[in-house]
């Protein structure tokens, strides 16, 4: 038996809050690379990280709803996206780590990165949910290939 779902739109205001939270972190991660005290190497370091992370984020969260209904992906992709956010989230905790910074720009660091990968998380979703509602919307308003009792 296939697995039914059920359409669900989601509110302006949902969408509006996903979109502007999406937006404040990254924001945060941009102004406190550009303003963070230290070396040049350090500051490129964790903008270089906070993409890794951003980019890594939005293909853990395709590859996971991809499969959700059962493995499409092969498994060696999987095995990659997975590998790929494991080492952005290590590379980038160990550079925030390393550097010598005090520990209140750390932990500003800190904070607006895991908001950056959880605003990527809801915002991935938040968009597929949207395609797929309006897949389904398509689906139910199109015509029939054929005639009821034609054969």
């Amino acid at each position: 038996m296939a697995t039914q779902y059920v359409m669900q739109r989601d509110t302006s205001g949902w969408r509006l809050q996903v979109w502007l939270s999406f937006g404040i972190s990254l924001a945060a991660c941009a102004i406190g690379v550009i303003y963070l005290p230290g070396q040049e190497l350090d500051r490129a370091f964790l903008a270089i990280g906070l993409t890794f992370c951003l980019f890594s984020s939005f293909a853990v969260a395709k590859t996971i709803r991809d499969n959700r209904d059962g493995q499409v992906d092969t498994s060696s992709w999987v095995l990659a996206v997975w590998i790929a956010f494991a080492a952005a989230f290590t590379l980038t905790a160990w550079g925030l780590w390393r550097m010598t910074i005090v520990d209140w720009q750390k932990g500003y660091m800190v904070v607006s990165w895991l908001y950056l990968v959880s605003s990527t998380f809801t915002v991935a979703k938040t968009v597929r949910d949207q395609h797929e509602a309006d897949l389904m919307d398509r689906a139910s308003t199109a015509e029939p290939k054929t005639k009821p009792g034609a054969l």
